[in-house]
């Protein structure tokens, strides 16, 4: 069964709200729940152990792809 949640938001946040649910053809609330879901502090704990897995095993390709995103080594921090 579905709860109701009430949220109060200023009144251009719902106007941004309304107009991306109506451009994607959903609703307010579907894209509440989708971006709620979406946030990695309601994820499964093992999934964000992949995820930080994954990035640790693709590091090397991010930085030759996408040399100008890297971020300052702690070596180079200091």
């Amino acid at each position: 069964m579905a709860k109701s949640v009430t949220i109060r938001v200023p009144e251009g946040v719902h106007a941004l709200l309304q107009a991306r649910a109506e451009a994607d053809g959903t609703t307010v609330t579907a894209l509440l729940t989708d971006a709620a879901l979406r946030d990695p502090r309601l994820s499964d704990p093992s999934s964000l152990i992949r995820a930080a897995q994954w990035a640790r095993d693709h590091a090397d390709e991010f930085a030759e792809f996408f040399p100008d995103e890297e971020p300052a080594s702690a070596a180079n921090a200091a």
